[in-house]
C-alpha cells in the first residue's frame, strides 16, 4: 500500500473512532458506487450524516479542509442521494460533515469536525 493510501486509511480509522466517541453510530465505511465513494455514513440520533474525511501529514500543501472543493461537495451531495436511494429509510434529516486530520509522523493527530458543511 502506498504511503498516501496508508495515511488516508489511518485518517479514516481515526475519524470513525472520533465520531463514535462523539456518540455517532457508524453505519457504513467506504461505500462505493459508479459515481464515487463516501468515506463514512453515520447516524447522529435520527439524523443521517455523510462524512468526507481528509488527512494530511502536514499543512505544507494546505489544511486538509482546503482539499474539499465545491465540485467535491457537489459530488458528495449526489453520492448521498444515491446512498439514500439504495438504502431507503426514514431519517429526520440528512447532513454532510467534514473531518480534517493532521497526522504527522510521530505526532499526536489533530482532528477537526465541521458539521453541516454543505
Amino acid at each position: 500500500m502506498a504511503a498516501k493510501d496508508e495515511l488516508g486509511k489511518r485518517g479514516e480509522d481515526l475519524a470513525a473512532e472520533f465520531l463514535s466517541d462523539a456518540g455517532l453510530v457508524i453505519v457504513e465505511r467506504n461505500w462505493r458506487c459508479s459515481q464515487g465513494e463516501i468515506d463514512i455514513v453515520a447516524l447522529d440520533g435520527a439524523e443521517l450524516v455523510f462524512v468526507e474525511v481528509k488527512t494530511r501529514s502536514s499543512v505544507a500543501f494546505g489544511h486538509p479542509f482546503e482539499a474539499i472543493t465545491a465540485p467535491k461537495m457537489a459530488r458528495l451531495r449526489r453520492l448521498a442521494g444515491a446512498w439514500c436511494e439504495q438504502h431507503p429509510g426514514r431519517y429526520r434529516s440528512i447532513r454532510i460533515d467534514a473531518v480534517g486530520i493532521l497526522a504527522g509522523r510521530g505526532a499526536v493527530p489533530t482532528i477537526e469536525h465541521l458539521k453541516s458543511v454543505f
